[in-house]
């Protein structure tokens, strides 16, 4: 009985046969083998490849990378310094435009003065009118003690005079009483009588007068005494320099020069003018913004640092800088000065509000102040809000 090629044998086992032999090689299973072999070469190199770029980038973190502290989130700032009048008026004369440097001290603008004149001249002539009048309280002072005197001698005078007064009027009297006596036995005329009786009448009014003027006299001397007070309460403690009427009158003298001084406006620091917002003719108001002038001599950068790069960030460290101006062909040198009270979420017009259902977290930055080298900047003049690109020394 004859058999097909097939017939008694197993088809899946002779699917597997197939599988393992490779047409193109007349001997199948050890090209398989070798197949094998340089898959498994291959996964070996790639484990090894892996390991060593895990290796060389540990390495490289901790030697390198855990170092530095890297950030191009870095910006010049300065102090602006904003120019701004004390004193208003319209203004007569604008000197500086912008872009120009000027030094401190520099005339930027001049405002019209002749308001500001007259009221110096007013403070003026009223401070010399309050040193003479206080030079008048002294003299004054002087005169009332020298009336004092001269009414505590009339006074004196005046009790000289009573006492005259007095005996003329007890003698008087005396003569009276006697010629009463004797008229009864007619031994004195009526005449002689009557010009006695005259007599003590005329002395008794002279005391009465007398009296009268002592009063006056010693009021007169009490009132010279209250005036004198009332002036030395004037001029009490003080000379005529630092009498508090004249201290007032110096006092609005000064501010009218003061006033005159600032309708000369001048730059406060040096740098570059910049925001010239003031034209000639212009009113301008206290407080009133006119230009702003930028120090390039003494700015800073703001690093805005990751809150996971600032583990070891100190102040004092160095800094390495590179501007987008200059490029990296010329590196600035820093010191870090000091970190931020708080980050920009914090400082935001509208604050981040985290408690909501919603909250997803955002690594969040926090300024870094870099001081920079000021004989980097007189060579490499930085403007304010170029870009900048920090490296932290963390070795040091």
């Amino acid at each position: 009985m004859s058999k097909t090629p097939h017939e008694g044998v197993n088809p899946i086992a002779a699917d597997a046969t197939l599988d393992t032999i490779d047409p193109a090689s007349p001997g199948g299973p050890p090209a398989a083998g070798a197949r094998i072999s340089a898959r498994k070469r291959a996964f070996a190199l790639l484990a090894a490849a892996v390991a060593l770029a895990g290796g060389g980038y540990y390495a490289y973190d901790e030697l390198v990378l855990s170092r530095h502290a890297v950030t191009d989130n870095a910006y010049v700032g300065a102090d602006i310094a904003q120019v701004t009048p004390i004193v208003g008026g319209p203004v007569a004369e604008v000197l500086v435009a912008d872009t120009q440097m000027v030094k401190r001290g520099d005339v930027l603008v001049r405002i019209d003065d002749v308001d500001t004149r007259l009221q110096l001249q007013t403070a003026e002539a009223a401070y010399q009118s309050a040193l003479r009048r206080v030079q008048g309280y002294f003299a004054n002072d002087r005169a009332l003690a020298a009336q004092i005197a001269a009414r505590e001698a009339d006074e004196a005078r005046v009790d000289a005079q009573v006492q005259a007064a007095q005996a003329d009027h007890e003698k008087a009297r005396i003569d009276r009483d006697r010629r009463n006596a004797l008229a009864a036995n007619g031994s004195v005329s009526g005449d002689e009588l009557t010009a006695a009786q005259t007599m003590f009448r005329t002395t008794s009014a002279n005391l009465a007068a007398a009296n009268a003027a002592r009063l006056q006299a010693r009021a007169a001397r009490e009132a010279a005494i209250a005036a004198r007070d009332i002036n030395a309460a004037l001029i009490a403690g003080t000379t005529v320099e630092t009498n508090p009427e004249v201290l007032a009158a110096r006092a609005a003298r000064d501010q009218a020069q003061v006033n005159l001084d600032r309708m000369i406006i001048r730059a406060p620091v040096d740098g570059v003018v910049s925001r010239r917002q003031v034209q000639v003719g212009q009113r301008v108001q206290p407080g009133m913004m006119l230009m702003v002038v930028v120090p390039l001599t003494d700015v800073y950068v703001d690093a805005n640092f990751k809150e996971v790069q600032l583990a070891k960030v100190r102040p004092g460290q160095s800094v390495t800088l590179v501007s987008d101006l200059y490029g990296s062909a010329a590196p600035f040198k820093g010191r870090v000065v000091g970190f931020s009270g708080g980050t920009g979420a914090a400082f935001a017009v509208v604050p981040a509000q985290n408690a909501t259902g919603n909250w997803i977290k955002v690594v969040q930055r926090l300024s870094v102040r870099i001081a920079l080298d000021a004989a980097e900047l007189a060579a490499r003049p930085l403007q304010v809000g170029l870009s900048m690109t920090a490296d932290v020394d963390l070795s040091r």
